[in-house]
């Protein structure tokens, strides 16, 4: 063994005993300790795996990225994955992906529409802005909160050129309806998959459906890199598009360290630009530079390790939930997926029925009284927000419960950093919180 393999050794063997000292998990106290409705659950490996990133000192994309996207793009069942610095960075290359002029008569254009939702996270809907795009927005369903696929057809229109759909807080859309809409009208079809990773649709992952699809890997998400997210495609085309938008526009698709993989770097032509320029230096669009550091992809790939289990936790939890809270069905509406879903939940939503004895205020107050976090699912109405207040956009039909879901509903976690002892409390506070409203 090299002598810098043995210092290796050495000092991931130190990592593990820091870990073990400086990361200990504090005991649970009801009442007193922290129930979050998110967060980071890793160990030792996450941290080894980091530093034997940051031993090679590459900085950039490396081994550990291209290990992380092969993987990944196994896992969910697509031919390609490249990693980004966030999920809203890999909704924004879906869209502008679509504009690209390699796609010919097929590409977006200004003032073209994209068919989604008012009532979801705010970086689904803006690359469609950024863009120049027209936002068409449909309402959602109760207890699914996805996308009302009854109203498509009646939001179609000779501009209609995309749809672009999340699945809300990890619970799959209607992808039967919604594919046999997409292939009806032949439109692109971006899938967020950004809460949903580990879910299943008709024994298919999500985030495979879509001609892109988009993952997150912020601390909150099913694994994280801190920062960190990752758009997939099985299309060669938009593969190619999707690399150079990420990588400054540029043509060239050799990676950081690697020269001439094309073998006709300085013999090719390129706009008006003197025969034979470097063609690392071509740019074939107007893009940025979104990449992720193999830092960041270090610790994917211990997570990516861990995410069958996660799953798992994930759904033991959100069960656990389902069944306590079941007996308060009279004052919410409970989380419900179709026949054909698996969903691997991003978190627990519960709807404050409107002949409920109590606000959505009340009891999402109590909670966090007894630390206990919640959320609001993002940003209720969009079109409500300050950000979209005079935006170009359509909507077909009335957006009644999306504004319903703004004013009632709140969601709390099922991540797997939750303990049986944390889900019992919060069932029991639950219990507390009713018996002194009813």
């Amino acid at each position: 063994m090299s002598k810098s393999n043995k210092l290796k050794k050495e000092i991931f063997k130190k990592v593990a005993e820091f870990y073990r000292a400086a990361h200990r998990k504090s005991k649970f106290v009801p009442g007193s300790s922290a129930v979050h409705y998110g967060g980071r659950t890793y160990d030792a490996c996450e941290i080894i795996s980091l530093i034997d990133a940051s031993l090679d000192f590459w900085l950039t994309a490396g081994r550990f990225a291209h290990d992380f996207e092969k993987k990944f793009a196994d896992f969910l069942g697509v031919k390609h994955c490249l990693l980004v610095n966030s999920g809203s960075s890999a909704n924004l290359l879906a869209l502008t992906a679509l504009t690209s002029p390699l796609l010919g008569r097929h590409r977006l254009k200004p003032a073209d529409e994209v068919i989604t939702t008012a009532c979801g996270f705010p970086t689904t809907l803006n690359p469609i802005l950024q863009n120049q795009l027209v936002p068409v927005f449909i309402d959602i369903e109760l207890g699914s909160y996805n996308i009302r696929v009854d109203l498509l057809e009646k939001a179609i229109s000779k501009k209609t050129k995309a749809i672009v759909l999340a699945h809300t807080l990890g619970n799959p859309v209607n992808l039967k309806e919604i594919l046999k809409f997409v292939y009806k009208h032949g439109l692109w079809f971006i899938e967020d998959n950004c809460d949903a990773l580990g879910s299943v649709y008709q024994g298919r992952r999500t985030g495979s459906f879509g001609h892109i699809s988009t993952s997150s890997f912020y601390p909150a998400h099913h694994i994280t890199m801190g920062e960190g997210g990752a758009v997939l495609t099985s299309d060669v085309l938009l593969n190619r598009i999707l690399m150079s938008l990420r990588d400054w526009g540029r043509d060239c698709w050799c990676v950081p360290g690697k020269d001439d993989t094309c073998r006709n770097r300085f013999n090719q032509q390129f706009g008006s630009l003197p025969f034979g320029y470097d063609h690392k230096y071509i740019y074939s669009h107007i893009g940025y530079n979104l990449k992720a550091t193999d830092m960041q992809a270090a610790i994917g790939c211990a997570q990516l390790k861990k995410l069958p289990s996660f799953i798992k936790t994930r759904k033991q939890n959100f069960s656990f939930l389902y069944r306590r809270l079941k007996a308060y069905e009279k004052y919410f509406i409970l989380p419900s997926a179709l026949p054909d879903a698996e969903p691997s939940w991003f978190g627990f939503p519960l709807f404050v029925k409107d002949s409920a004895p109590f606000k959505r205020n009340d009891v999402v107050t109590f909670l966090e009284k007894n630390k206990i976090a919640t959320r609001m699912l993002f940003g209720g109405n969009l079109l409500r927000q300050p950000a979209y207040k005079g935006i170009k956009c359509r909507v077909a039909g009335k957006l009644d419960n999306t504004d319903a879901v703004m004013n009632n509903l709140f969601w709390v976690g099922v991540y797997p950093g939750l303990e049986s002892k944390m889900l019992e409390y919060m069932a029991k506070t639950f219990d507390i919180f009713i018996a002194k409203h009813t």
